[in-house]
């Protein structure tokens, strides 16, 4: 087989692993909220996160996969080394939080490692300047936006079961919870399975196999959300229980509008094409759920340490994603 196509399969390989991993770490961003109210037991809500992953494209245009693949890193520097980088530096930041059990965001892992490798083939003039600022204000904007609609969802819903009998009331959520859950989940699965469509998709385009014209084939869009359906069937349960239960305790009540709201600031970035972080998103969510009974009833220092996460993140897969472009020169040229 030819030199050249081995090294392709080998790295859109390398790229499904990485979609898998996705899946897999940020499992917790789908489930946490259902598992942590005891509406679902986690086995089965890994199998209902992964069956609204994989469906999610047909609910989403392709908007992040196109910044992805062409927004960070100007396509002229994209080569198989840089993808090999990019790739590198985020499934080992993503690896490295997984075993530690902290929710970090496996966008930015991966806009880390693009930017890592691609200055360190042709400098800062690489960068896509309009993309970054647009991904890094996301950093920002996710966690806020999630806050202050899962505050206000919170307001909203308790105003409105005020007089309820609480039996009742804990029987309505667990059934909506069902339908928050779901759309956090094609959130999830149309945003961050969309970042993986979009490297290959760029790398497909710098070996002009794409007819000339950057887009992503069907083939791509179908393996990448099965490859992060499959990763989020397989959980992390570490995160799990980080994302569910260290931070705030919660009740069905409060599970639906954590979920509520971080599925509507995913369907509103994912339409706009941020590759937003789903991570960032429902901890935002889940600490704005928690505020609203009490400022207390929030572990602060659990926030705090994932908080610390997302702003090491970019940097740290970045030097990561550097490091694994000099050594990809050393086969796969």
């Amino acid at each position: 087989m030819d030199h050249a196509l081995l090294i392709l399969i080998f790295l859109i390989g390398v790229a499904l692993l990485f979609d898998f991993l996705n899946g897999l770490h940020d499992a917790a961003n789908s489930i946490a909220t259902i598992v942590a109210t005891r509406v679902l037991p986690p086995i089965y809500a890994v199998g209902w996160a992964a069956f609204f992953n994989f469906i999610a494209f047909l609910f989403f245009g392709l908007h992040v996969a196109d910044t992805i693949g062409r927004g960070i890193i100007s396509p002229d520097v994209i080569s198989d080394q840089v993808i090999f980088g990019a790739l590198m530096g985020a499934i080992s930041w993503n690896v490295i939080t997984w075993l530690a059990g902290i929710p970090s965001s496996s966008s930015h892992a991966l806009v880390g490692g693009l930017l890592g490798a691609g200055i360190a083939k042709a400098g800062t003039s690489a960068v896509v300047v309009a993309g970054v600022l647009k991904t890094v204000g996301a950093i920002f904007l996710s966690p806020a936006i999630g806050f202050l609609l899962a505050l206000l969802l919170v307001l909203i819903v308790s105003w409105l079961f005020a007089r309820a009998n609480p039996n009742f009331a804990d029987r309505i959520f667990r059934g909506l919870q069902f339908v928050s859950a779901s759309a956090y989940s094609l959130g999830h699965g149309g945003n961050d399975a969309q970042k993986t469509m979009g490297i290959i998709a760029i790398l497909l385009y710098s070996r002009g196999m794409l007819g000339g014209e950057f887009h992503v084939p069907f083939w791509v869009v179908i393996t990448c959300q099965a490859a992060i359906a499959l990763g989020t069937l397989f959980g992390g349960w570490k995160i799990v229980h980080t994302m569910g239960s260290r931070i705030t305790r919660l009740s069905p009540q409060q599970g639906f509008c954590a979920e509520t709201g971080g599925a509507i600031t995913l369907f509103a970035a994912t339409s706009m094409g941020i590759p937003v972080s789903t991570t960032h998103t429902i901890t935002g969510a889940i600490i704005g759920v928690g505020a609203a009974r009490r400022v207390s009833a929030v572990r602060w220092s659990i926030a705090r340490s994932i908080v610390t996460a997302w702003f090491i993140t970019m940097p740290a897969a970045a030097a990561i994603g550097a490091i694994f472009y000099f050594l990809g020169g050393l086969f796969l040229t």
